[in-house]
């Protein structure tokens, strides 16, 4: 008999931030650990996890993802007091750290978290060096995501 895999995401992706992407010129992107709690990795083998409005901030030498929303499940957080928008911390190693450190101390220039996925049975989160987009860039950006629909379109008619 053969053994079923697990059904969910097949990319092991648990949650996307869209509007980074939308909002800030991605630079250079890093990969890290989270620190968590057991009944929030029960929620994101759930897909409970929005990282809309998240963010990373940098103190004390150390990263922090700062509004992260995880669901608790129900089932899960009986015996403990879930704090679903709670500070949580992020792994990487000390290169990484004072890069990021340096990068945000100039003007524009932020750190924000684009994606949380499975990398085996551990959570990470990829975070980037990013920096604001102007209202015409956003605008350039939306007229270019329409016309490679447009050529889709019109390359799905031949």
């Amino acid at each position: 008999m053969a053994k079923s895999k697990k059904s969910g995401t097949g990319s092991g992706t648990i949650a996307l931030n869209k509007k980074a992407r939308f909002d800030y010129h991605i630079e250079e992107k890093f990969e890290a650990g989270l620190v968590l709690c057991g009944w929030e990795v029960k929620s994101l083998r759930a897909g409970k996890a929005q990282l809309v409005e998240s963010y990373v901030i940098l103190k004390n030498q150390e990263a922090w993802l700062v509004g992260a929303h995880f669901s608790p499940l129900k089932t899960a957080s009986t015996h403990v007091i879930a704090e679903p928008t709670r500070e949580r911390k992020l792994l990487l190693n000390k290169r990484e750290l004072s890069k990021l450190i340096e990068a945000t101390e100039q003007k524009g220039h932020t750190c924000v978290a684009l994606a949380l996925y499975w990398k085996g049975s551990k959570v990470k989160c990829e975070i980037a060096l990013a920096k604001g987009k102007k209202l015409h860039d956003k605008r350039d950006t939306e007229k270019d995501r329409d016309w490679g629909r447009q050529k889709q379109r019109l390359m799905n008619r031949n």
